[in-house]
C-alpha cells in the first residue's frame, strides 16, 4: 500500500473519531477576488475552525488513536500547541506544551487558558520543538506529539480533504501552505485517491521555506529563517520526516511569495472578502494570485488555515495605505 492510499484509508477512520470534536468548516465562494483574476474561486474557511486553525484536527485524532494515553508533550508556534491543549482538556489527557521564546501573547494566553503545562524555549519553533523531542526521548512514558511528523496527525488534517470532496462538485486545484507538511501531505493524498485530476500547489514563503527547498532537494534541506507574516508555517522539517516522501508524491507545483504578497493579500482578504485571518493563511491566496492568469476558467480552492492573528499587527497593516492592493 502506497503512502497515499495509507493516508486516505486513515483519515476515513479519522474522521470517525473526530467528528464530534471538530467543526465542518464552510466552503465559502469568493466575493471579489474570484471575479478579478477569473475562473471560479473558492475558500475552505478553517479559520472559522474550533481554536481558529485546522490543528484541531490533527490533535484530536492523535489522541484519540492512542489507548490507554500516557502524558504527552508537544511544541508548536501556537495554533498546534492551541489545538492540542483544547483536545487535552476534552480528552481528559496530560499535556506539555514547549513554544518558541517570540511566541505571540494571544497565542500563549490562549493555551495557558487550558490549564496546560507550558515550557518556553528556543528563537523560533524549530528550535521548540528540538526541546520537546528531547525531553520525550529523556522519558519512557512521555510521548511527543509532532506537528506534523505523525501519521495520525497528517490523517486528521485530511479529513478537511474528505470535506471538500463532498462540499463541491469539482475542484480543479487546491492552494496550500506549506510548514511541515502535514496539512498539504493529509489534504493532497485524499485529494489525489478520489480526485487525481485536482492540482495540489503547495505554497511557501520565502523567509522560511524548508520544506519547500527539501522538496526541490529530494531530502530535508536546512534553511535561514527570516521574520515572515506567515508565522504558523515557520520553521524546520525533522530529519527523516514522514510528511517529504508524501509531499513529493502529492504537490504538483510549489509558488514561494515574499512578504509584501502576503501582507497585500492579507488586506485583500480583509478588504475585498471580510475575512480576518493569519499570515499562513494570506499566503495561501498570495500563491493562487500569482498563477491566477494560468488557471483560469477552472475552480479553485484556496485553504484559509487559521485566524489567530497577532491584532495589534494585523490592525496597524489595515491603517497603513502604503499595503493597500490594487
Amino acid at each position: 500500500m502506497s503512502d497515499i492510499t495509507m493516508v486516505a484509508a486513515q483519515a476515513v477512520n479519522a474522521r470517525r473519531r473526530i467528528r464530534k470534536h471538530i467543526y465542518e468548516t464552510p466552503l465559502i465562494p469568493s466575493k471579489r477576488v474570484g471575479a478579478e483574476t477569473g475562473g471560479d474561486l473558492y475558500f475552505k474557511a478553517e479559520n472559522f475552525q474550533r481554536t481558529g486553525s485546522f490543528k484541531i484536527r490533527g490533535a484530536v485524532s492523535k489522541m484519540t488513536a492512542l489507548e490507554n494515553p500516557p502524558e504527552m508533550i508537544t511544541a508548536s508556534s501556537g495554533n498546534h500547541g492551541i489545538a492540542c491543549a483544547l483536545a487535552a482538556t476534552t480528552l481528559d489527557r496530560a499535556l506539555t506544551v514547549v513554544l518558541p521564546e517570540t511566541v505571540a501573547q494571544t497565542k500563549l494566553d490562549h493555551i495557558r487558558a487550558y490549564g496546560v503545562d507550558v515550557i518556553l524555549n528556543g528563537a523560533e519553533p524549530g528550535l521548540a520543538e528540538r526541546h520537546a523531542q528531547r525531553l520525550a526521548a529523556e522519558r519512557d512514558d512521555l510521548i511527543y506529539v509532532s506537528p506534523y511528523n505523525d501519521w495520525d496527525v497528517v490523517a486528521g488534517q485530511g479529513t478537511i480533504g474528505l470535506e471538500l470532496l463532498e462540499q463541491a462538485e469539482r475542484i480543479d486545484n487546491v492552494f496550500i501552505s506549506m510548514g511541515g507538511g502535514g496539512l498539504i501531505g493529509g489534504i493532497g493524498a485524499v485529494l489525489k485517491s478520489f480526485s487525481p485530476h485536482t492540482k495540489i500547489f503547495g505554497i511557501a514563503a520565502e523567509n522560511s521555506a524548508a520544506f519547500a527547498a527539501s522538496l526541490d532537494a529530494g531530502r530535508i534541506v536546512e534553511t535561514e529563517h527570516l521574520a515572515t507574516l506567515a508565522d504558523g508555517v515557520a520553521g524546520g522539517v525533522d530529519e527523516g520526516s514522514l510528511t517529504l516522501p508524501l509531499g513529493m508524491e502529492v504537490v504538483d507545483q510549489v509558488v514561494t511569495c515574499n512578504e509584501d504578497e502576503i501582507a497585500d493579500s492579507l488586506l485583500m482578504l480583509a478588504s475585498k472578502e471580510h475575512q480576518l485571518v493569519e499570515g499562513a493563511a494570506a499566503l495561501a491566496l498570495a500563491g493562487f494570485r500569482k498563477v491566477s492568469r494560468q488557471i483560469e476558467d477552472q475552480v479553485s480552492v484556496v485553504l484559509l488555515c487559521g485566524s489567530n492573528y497577532d491584532e495589534a499587527a494585523i490592525f496597524s497593516m489595515i491603517t497603513d495605505s502604503r499595503h493597500v492592493s490594487a
